[in-house]
C-alpha cells in the first residue's frame, strides 16, 4: 500500500509539473528555446509515435516512463526560476480548484469505454 501511495504522489507531482510547464510555455517571460523544448516534450507525450511502439506490452511503456520525466526535467532547466515558481503556484491553485470525479462516475466512464470496445469487436466480427 505504501508503494501505491508513493506512485500516486509521484504521478500527482508529475501532473503538476507538466501543468506548470504548459503555463510557462504561455508565459511572456519564457525564452523561445524553453518554449521549443516544452513543445517537444508535450508533442512526444501526446503523439502516438514513440521510440518503442506502445503496442509492445511492457517495452512500449518503458520509453514513456523513462523519457517523459527526463524531458520534463530538461524543460524545467530552461525556464527561468521566477517564471517557473509563478507557474508552479498557478498549477497548484488550478489543481486545488479542479473538480474531482466520483468513483461512480469513473465506473460509468470505464463502462462506456468497455461497451464501445465490445461493440467494435462485435461489429468487426460481422
Amino acid at each position: 500500500m505504501i508503494k501505491l501511495n508513493s506512485m500516486r504522489e509521484r504521478a500527482h507531482r508529475m501532473k503538476l509539473e507538466v501543468l506548470a510547464l504548459v503555463l510557462a510555455a504561455r508565459h511572456p517571460r519564457t525564452p523561445w528555446y524553453a518554449k521549443l523544448v516544452i513543445a517537444g516534450c508535450v508533442a512526444y507525450a501526446v503523439t502516438p509515435a514513440d521510440i518503442i511502439p506502445d503496442v509492445l506490452p511492457i517495452f512500449g511503456w518503458v520509453d514513456d516512463l523513462l523519457f517523459i520525466p527526463i524531458a520534463v526535467a530538461l524543460a524545467v532547466r530552461f525556464v527561468p526560476q521566477p517564471v517557473l515558481a509563478e507557474c508552479r503556484n498557478r498549477a497548484h491553485e488550478a489543481s486545488a480548484q479542479a473538480p474531482r470525479l466520483s468513483p461512480a462516475l469513473w465506473c460509468a466512464i470505464a463502462g462506456a469505454w468497455i461497451g464501445l470496445l465490445a461493440a467494435a469487436v462485435l461489429w468487426s466480427l460481422h
